[in-house]
């Protein structure tokens, strides 16, 4: 292939690239899921193979895994690393408290359970993803298959007392069958389309029988680093209180893009 990236590419990869800079030697990482998180698994690879990066990593689902292991990195479980220095992953949607909605490709379980056993998280992201409000994407929860649709109606009911601007939920579906998850259950969209009080409904929707976790991080997240189509990149602190900005420069053919089955 050409190695030419469309913008959106180029933002995700350039933010991927930038978050590497975080993985030092002998660190337990998180990793992350979903199309960015891909990235900085190719670029974490790549570091292991041309500069000798030692690193355990942690994926947050199947699919990272496998590509983890694709690109040489050494993956081990949670269980078997027990905390993590850090993890970094990709977000749907962040605000300026940097707090996330995460979900869309499915894995949010694994994905906060690795996330608030570490001790920094690193979200990157392209700059789409930044938002006022959070909600415009839909908020995933993860229920378990019994009785999904009567607690499908209890969530329903109980939005209606939430801050949020719409109370409709879908099942998420994988062609003509309910999507499963890694941990076996299904997930749930809620088009809230705008989420007033992100903490209150994160707690109120864990409170209920069937649910397992909710697509919320709160508080869980340390620094964002965003992605330019331009080559730019921005990184927030809110611990520091700190942006940086920077541009990379990247060659269109490296090796990186070989394998953009994503």
């Amino acid at each position: 292939m050409s190695g030419e990236l469309s913008p959106i590419d180029k933002a995700k990869f350039v933010a991927a690239k930038r978050a590497a800079d975080y993985v030092e030697d002998g660190m337990r990482v998180g990793l992350g899921t979903g199309s960015t998180a891909a990235w900085l698994v190719r670029c974490i690879g790549e570091m292991v193979r041309n500069d000798g990066l030692r690193i355990k990593g942690v994926p947050t689902s199947t699919r990272t895994a496998e590509l983890a292991r694709d690109v040489g990195i050494d993956v081990m479980s949670l269980d078997e690393a027990k905390w993590l220095d850090l993890t970094i992953d990709g977000a749907d949607e962040f605000d300026g408290d940097l707090n996330l909605i995460k979900g869309g490709g499915g894995a949010l379980l694994q994905e906060k359970i690795v996330a608030t056993a570490s001790d920094q998280m690193i979200v990157i992201a392209d700059v789409g993803k930044e938002v006022e409000t959070l909600g415009a994407f839909p908020l995933p929860i993860e229920v378990i298959p019994f009785g999904w649709q009567t607690t499908q109606a209890l969530v329903e009911e109980t939005l209606i007392s939430m801050d949020v601007l719409g109370r409709s939920s879908s099942l998420r579906m994988n062609g003509s069958r309910p999507f499963i998850t890694d941990e076996g259950n299904h997930i749930l969209d809620l088009h809230l389309h705008r989420i007033g009080n992100a903490r209150q409904l994160s707690l109120v929707l864990n409170q209920m029988p069937g649910v397992v976790e909710n697509g919320l991080f709160i508080d869980i997240c340390d620094a964002v680093v965003i992605g330019y189509g331009d080559g730019r990149v921005e990184v927030r602190d809110i611990n520091e209180g700190t942006i940086e900005q920077d541009r990379l420069d990247f060659v269109e053919t490296d090796n990186l893009f070989t394998d953009l089955a994503d």
